[in-house]
Order: C-alpha cells, then structure tokens, then sequence
C-alpha cells in the first residue's frame, strides 16, 4: 500500500511539473535590461527587437519569434514567455489593450526609422528624401506624429491630400505591415497611422498614388529588393545587416525600443 502511494505521489508531482511547463510558467523575472541573459524573449519576426534579442541567445535566452506583435504579448499573458521586446508606441498600445503588463521604465535602446528603397532604384531614394525634406520644413511630418501621439493632439490634426493633387505619374506601391499601432494598423479596411500618412504625403509631393500593400514584416525588405513593392515603411530601422540588402532614406522620427512585463 505504501509503495502505492508512494507511486501515486510521484505520478502527481511529474504532472504538476509538465502542467508548469504546459502553460509556460517560464519563472524568470524581468526587471530591466540586465536580467535578461536566460530569460525567454517575445519578439516580432524580423523587427529590430529581435535583431536586439538575438545578442542574448548567447547568454543562454531563448528567442520566440512572432509574425506579428500582438501574438508576442498575447503569450505574454498566457506566461509563455518572460517579456516581450518592441517599440515603445506599439508597446503603449499593447499594454493599454491588456491588464497585468507593463512597460519597465528604463529604454531598452533609441533608434531611428527610415524608408526602405530597392538598391537599384537610385531616383526614387532621391525622390523620397526631396520630398521628405520638405514636409520636415513644412511641419508636416510634426503635424502627422502629433495626429497619433500625444495626450492633448491625438485625432485633432489628421493630415489632408490636396483637392488638386496630382497623381499623374502612376502608383507607388508601399510594402508595410499594419499591425504596428500608431505607425500603421487598421481602422475598418483601411490602413491608417503615421508611417501610412507621411507616405501619403510623400506621394501628394511626387505625382503618385499611393497603394499600401499589407505583409508579414520579415517579407517587407523582399519585396522591394524583388519589385513588388517600390518602397517599404513600417517602423524599420537602419541597421548594417539591412544596410548589405537594402538602401534607406533620410530618417524621419526617433523611436525606442521598449521591454513589456507582467505586472
């Protein structure tokens, strides 16, 4: 009879044990940046966050890598994972939308983003920059930011196309992914947010249409090196791995990487 207790009690504990690990109890606290060598990171797939991450795999993390976001967060909440690693403004968003997390105090790292142009289309990196150049003096790209961030300016200053805007030229397709709230996200069937309205501008200033093509982000780069896309926006940041691959325009905002908890 001992013996099957004793039987039994062990069979309860190994439960318990693949229950925990079922549910992803990973059971290493977060608290700033330091603590994370060995901990299990979320990030988007492709995303300057995990180009981030990646430098603590060798500190033995464990990098679980999303298409999207909101997937990281959402196995935040189920403690699949210990954090999750992206920009700041999404990260707003996220925590606003989820109860329990939190975003830790300490900037994780600054960066800046950019346009993505095809290596082999020299003109329109050009076109871009003129055009970008001049919405900066202008205050556009201000104006725009401001229409998506900010307490007292949100939804007061959303930016207009002209009524005689000319789009003459043709279209300009623009590979983005728009689960990135305030960049780009949907609101009913149309992709809104700021990265989408200063391309909005930028093709009002050019002659073009803009046509805003939605995709998993780790295809952005892709697409425009093959054609299908004549540009990329979508929160990206210049770095040298992208750099070997793609060509960038001037950057037009500030952003910073954040590290998002469980409360």
């Amino acid at each position: 009879m001992k013996n099957i207790i004793k039987v039994f009690s062990l069979l309860l504990a190994l439960c318990m044990v693949f229950s925990l690990a079922a549910c992803g109890e990973k059971g290493k606290e977060v608290a700033s940046a330091d603590d994370l060598a060995g901990a299990t990171i979320g990030v988007q797939l492709g995303t300057t966050g995990d180009i981030f991450a990646s430098d603590y795999e060798k500190d033995g993390s464990v990098i679980e890598r999303f298409n999207k976001g909101a997937d990281a967060v959402l196995a935040l909440t189920q403690n699949k994972i210990d954090c999750v690693i992206i920009d700041n403004e999404p990260a707003k968003a996220f925590v606003a939308a989820n109860e329990g997390l939190k975003i830790l105090e300490d900037p994780f790292a600054v960066e800046e983003y950019a346009i993505c142009v095809s290596k082999k289309n020299k003109d329109l990196t050009t076109a871009i920059n003129g055009a970008l150049k001049e919405l900066k003096e202008s205050g556009t790209i201000d104006q725009i930011i401001k229409n998506y961030i900010g307490d007292d300016t949100k939804g007061t200053c959303p930016y207009i196309s002209p009524a005689d805007v000319d789009t003459s030229k043709g279209e300009l397709h623009m590979a983005t992914n728009a689960f990135f709230e305030p960049y780009e996200f949907y609101e009913g069937e149309k992709v809104v947010g700021i990265d989408a309205m200063i391309a909005q501008a930028i093709c009002d200033k050019l002659g073009y249409k803009l046509v805003i093509d939605d995709m998993d982000f780790d295809s952005i780069i892709t697409a425009v090196q093959q054609g299908k896309a004549d540009f990329g926006m979508a929160g990206m940041t210049v770095t040298d791995e992208r750099l070997l691959e793609i060509d960038f325009t001037d950057t037009y905002t500030t952003a910073t990487q954040v590290i998002i908890v469980k409360e």
